[in-house]
């Protein structure tokens, strides 16, 4: 055998591993295509159910914020209703009510201040730290320290 044929012969077998190597490449790369196929349309078959329930909830939640507007706009008017009412019935009755009153505390007065048979008080006294201490000295304080 001669120094080509030698040669020719190593390329020969170069070539049938490289051929075998890529051989063996290509039908993993295959298989993976095959697998990631198969991923893929079970993926889009679980998807598309999720995504349609997933719509379904946005159009619910949709419809109840809706009512919930309706229903807090309602409120609105029927606090403003109150209100209203609350102002009519405070400058329909308020002026009468605190003449009225005025009126009875006028006469209680009146008719107190007339009564003979009632003792008058007499200036009370106010004990503060074990002494005791004159009603007209103490400028009519209560027991709190403040004026009545």
């Amino acid at each position: 055998m001669s120094g080509g044929e030698v040669a020719g012969i190593l390329v020969a077998v170069f070539w049938a591993i490289l051929v075998s190597f890529l051989a063996v490449a290509l039908a993993r790369l295959a298989q993976t295509l095959k697998a990631t196929t198969k991923l893929v349309a079970d993926v889009t078959d679980q998807a598309v159910p999720l995504l349609a329930d997933a719509s379904q909830a946005v159009r619910s939640a949709q419809t109840q914020i809706d009512r919930v507007d309706a229903i807090a706009s309602d409120v609105q008017e029927v606090t403003s209703n109150a209100s209203a009412l609350s102002t009519t019935v405070a400058s329909t009755f308020g002026g009468p009510l605190v003449k009225v009153a005025a009126f009875g505390y006028g006469v209680r007065r009146a008719l107190g201040g007339r009564r003979e048979d009632v003792p008058e008080k007499a200036p009370g006294r106010t004990v503060i730290v074990g002494r005791t201490v004159p009603a007209a000295r103490r400028g009519k304080r209560n027991f709190r320290g403040k004026r009545d």
